[in-house]
């Protein structure tokens, strides 16, 4: 038997990745349904990719293996049958749950749901979104080394990531696709990369100018950098007792707005850390330093760009007697950050309509257009379609003759009529655009319809939406709503029936 082979097998699995997969009110219309057919966040394609794929193929490169991926009743079945379609091409152990949601508006707290399915998890976990994009650069095997090396050295309880927010172009944010969202200042300690301060939504409204401090917090960490400049990649590295410590809250709701500025605090405010230290020491002790070595180990020492791990691991206290015996270490109740700096590759979460756009336009700078290798896609390309190279096609699309196709993406399965111009576009799958259509700077939705001769400028459609022949609409968000209405005249007759029933 060569023992070496099956080394990594008899590891115990030390976490589990918890993927939230939510409705994306933000990317609305997007995320609308079509008709009885909901349109999941985690499904959008981007650069013709589900965005889910994204984050399942970082979770498997870190050397994770099981995932526990919650998501809204009404999705189940898309994503159950995507996960087990050969477009993805994930090998992780998936659990899918779901909780109940009648509605878009009513949406269930990040807390609420880690309470809610505490139970199928039984060891430290990482929450992570399913819109985050990273770069190479970062690595989630990154975050869980830095977490690692923390819980040992000083009984961390949970590691998460921030990274540099995207600044638009001037004249590229369209004020009718929504709003950008605030950004959020945040303190760190950068010589231990200790998350210090997180403003809350509370904090901001009431003072907007000015960022209250305590003075412990001074007095412990007096040289801390400021930033509103950074975004919450939404990832936490945590320890099993974060749950605990959530059912010890029961009304926080929100884990970015209001469980981690609480769990900030708690770090430099002693007799509130004493309290819910005790807490987590009662119920919990930090993973052995053994079993966190051999995993940190397991993994390509070339991925650890970041952080210095041998000057942080410097303080690791002494390994036991006994190579696998458990270390008890005291819960300082740390909460670690790592600073992602965009020069080091940009990373972006796709929950608002604008980095929808801006993530397709960013991908398609790596890209080469080519014509299609196998020959019924090639067929449905007429030779004398103009395709520019920085362009994404999907597979069975049909593109006729005379059309031009600049800085776009193009979905599956699409009809692209006669003498269409498409420019600076993403096209989602199975939309239909007649000939003679212009289409500039737009987000069209699944199965979107666009008649002969219209004309859409800086135009998002709901899945499903048809523009009338020789329609002009610049700047708008066109939901279905919007065209199948009833009429007043139609409401009044309505509730004349009703009053005379």
């Amino acid at each position: 038997m060569d023992l070496d082979n099956v080394k990594s097998e008899l590891v115990t699995r030390e976490f589990l990745a918890v993927v939230l997969a939510g409705f994306g009110n933000d990317l609305i219309p997007l995320t609308s349904d079509y008709g009885e057919e909901p349109c999941p966040k985690s499904l959008l394609p981007v650069a013709n990719k589900p965005l889910l794929e994204y984050i399942l193929v970082w979770l498997e490169q870190s050397g994770i293996k099981d995932v526990l991926l919650i998501c809204p009743t009404s999705h189940r079945s898309s994503i159950y049958h995507h996960i087990h379609s050969d477009v993805s091409s994930s090998s992780l152990r998936i659990d899918l749950q779901t909780y109940d949601d009648d509605s878009h508006e009513s949406q269930i707290g990040t807390c609420d749901l880690l309470r809610q399915f505490s139970t199928r998890i039984s060891e430290d976990f990482v929450v992570v979104p399913c819109d985050l994009i990273p770069p190479a650069s970062l690595p989630l095997s990154l975050l869980l080394n830095k977490f690692r090396v923390d819980a040992l050295s000083e009984g961390s309880i949970a590691t998460t990531c921030w990274f540099a927010s995207h600044i638009p172009e001037k004249g590229a944010h369209v004020e009718e696709w929504g709003p950008i969202p605030s950004s959020t200042p945040i303190i760190w300690e950068s010589s231990t990369g200790t998350l210090l301060h997180i403003e809350t939504p509370d904090d901001l409204d009431t003072n907007v100018d000015e960022i209250e401090l305590r003075m412990a917090l001074l007095s412990k960490y007096p040289r801390t950098k400021l930033s509103s400049a950074l975004e919450d990649s939404h990832v936490y590295v945590c320890r099993r007792s974060v749950l605990d410590l959530l059912h010890a809250k029961p009304h926080f709701a929100s884990l970015r707005q209001e469980f981690f500025p609480w769990l900030c605090n708690l770090q430099y405010q002693r007799h509130k850390k004493a309290k819910y230290g005790k807490l987590v020491n009662s119920l919990t002790e930090t993973t052995s330093q053994g079993l966190s070595l051999q995993h940190s180990t397991l993994l390509p020492i070339t991925q650890v760009k970041e952080i210095d791990v041998k000057e942080l691991s410097s303080s690791v206290p002494a390994s036991p007697t006994t190579s696998d015996g458990e270390h008890k270490q005291h819960p300082s109740l740390k909460v670690g950050v790592i600073i992602h700096r965009s020069d080091a590759g940009p990373a972006m979460r796709v929950n608002t309509v604008h980095k929808f756009y801006e993530i397709n336009k960013r991908l398609l700078s790596g890209v080469t257009y080519s014509l299609p290798t196998d020959p019924k896609d090639r067929s449905l390309i007429d030779q004398k379609a103009q395709i520019s190279s920085d362009t994404m096609i999907g597979e069975s699309t049909q593109i006729s003759e005379r059309t031009t196709i600049k800085r776009s993406v193009i979905g599956r399965h699409c009809i692209i009529g006669k003498m269409v111009k498409i420019t600076g576009c993403v096209l989602l799958d199975h939309c239909v655009v007649e000939d003679g259509a212009k289409l500039d700077n737009c987000i069209l939705g699944k199965g979107t319809q666009v008649g002969m001769k219209a004309e859409l400028t800086r135009c998002v459609t709901q899945a499903g939406y048809e523009v009338s022949a020789a329609e002009i609409v610049k700047g708008e968000k066109l939901e279905i709503s919007d065209w199948t209405a009833p009429d007043d005249d139609d409401d009044s007759e309505d509730a004349k029936d009703t009053n005379t029933d």
